[in-house]
């Protein structure tokens, strides 16, 4: 992944505000996104998540603050044609239901300069190649996601916008989804992506920003999160009631124990400090417990950590 400095990142956001009305919808954001970066924004419904990606698409211009994408000053000259190396899914894709898949394909590809040549490629690409010819009004919600994501892929765009691609899609066609953006990702394009299922941006995101309030409140990998949050670990023993009640002794002090609705399971909480203290004090009943695991805490807990 290349380096986020304001010189060379694709996506370079200083001081962005904009409101409507009174409500502060971005309230003086910073933001650099890297080539080849994947990243992941997320929020509550009013965050300021939509208002963001607006402004960064040129759909919206800030009332403050400047935003560059591809290279360009949003809404300054030459912008026009920045736009053709941008991608975009929005949450809800209007589509014309009479016209087929790759009818579908060659309406946007007008629009936005693109070789027709791609449309069968993409629809391929995403799985649609065999319901090319079907009328769009019978796909059904995930197919029509697929073909969203098609349409965003013309052009080959180096910064690419994804709101909740994933909306739709079953398990298969999730893991398809990443696959087809670590592909994106390892020839340089830029992607920022929201979803409200954390899970999902966990093990797959490069950096993620968390917004509240029109603001950015934490930034960071996963790892830096947690690092920057200091959560407690989750640490979860099981052994026979004897070996449990040893455990209860050797961790006093140094871990909080929890209730536990499983027989023969003990639930601790440690902060990350104490970790290896807490191994140490466990390591002397490994015979007698049957298993141990540590849970790192998740992103949903990272993302609820932060508005506590």
């Amino acid at each position: 992944m290349a380096a986020t400095s304001a010189d060379t990142a694709p996506i370079v956001l200083r001081g962005v505000r904009k409101a409507f009305g009174e409500v502060q919808a971005v309230a003086g954001v910073d933001l650099d996104v890297g080539r080849g970066e994947l990243f992941g924004l997320i929020g509550h419904n009013g965050a300021g998540k939509s208002t963001l990606f607006r402004l960064m698409l040129g759909l919206a211009a800030p009332d403050a603050g400047a935003v560059h994408v591809a290279g360009c000053a949003v809404g300054a000259r030459g912008w026009r044609a920045a736009r053709r190396r941008i991608g975009y899914l929005p949450e809800n894709l209007a589509l014309y239901d009479n016209l087929s898949g790759l009818e579908t394909l060659h309406f946007f590809a007008r629009l936005k300069g693109a070789p027709a040549s791609q449309c069968p490629v993409l629809l391929d690409r995403v799985g649609l190649g065999a319901a090319s010819a079907r009328a769009v009004r019978g796909y059904s919600k995930g197919m029509r996601q697929r073909l969203g994501l098609a349409q965003a892929l013309l052009g080959a765009p180096q910064v690419l916008f994804l709101d909740e691609p994933s909306n739709g899609l079953d398990p298969q066609a999730i893991r398809d989804l990443y696959a087809t953006l670590a592909a994106l990702r390892a020839g340089g394009v830029t992607i920022v992506i929201t979803s409200h299922i954390l899970a999902e941006l966990q093990q797959r995101v490069d950096r993620l920003a968390i917004m509240a309030d029109g603001a950015i409140v934490a930034r960071g990998s996963v790892r830096e999160l947690r690092e920057q949050l200091a959560l407690p670990l989750a640490v979860e023993v099981r052994g026979d009631a004897v070996a449990l009640a040893r455990v209860r002794e050797q961790v006093a002090g140094t871990a909080e124990v929890g209730a536990s609705a499983e027989p023969g399971t003990l639930r601790l909480r440690c902060a990350r400090e104490r970790k290896m203290e807490l191994l140490a004090r466990l390591a002397p009943l490994a015979a007698a417990l049957h298993d141990l695991q540590i849970h790192e805490p998740s992103l949903e807990d990272l993302y609820f950590g932060v508005r506590e």
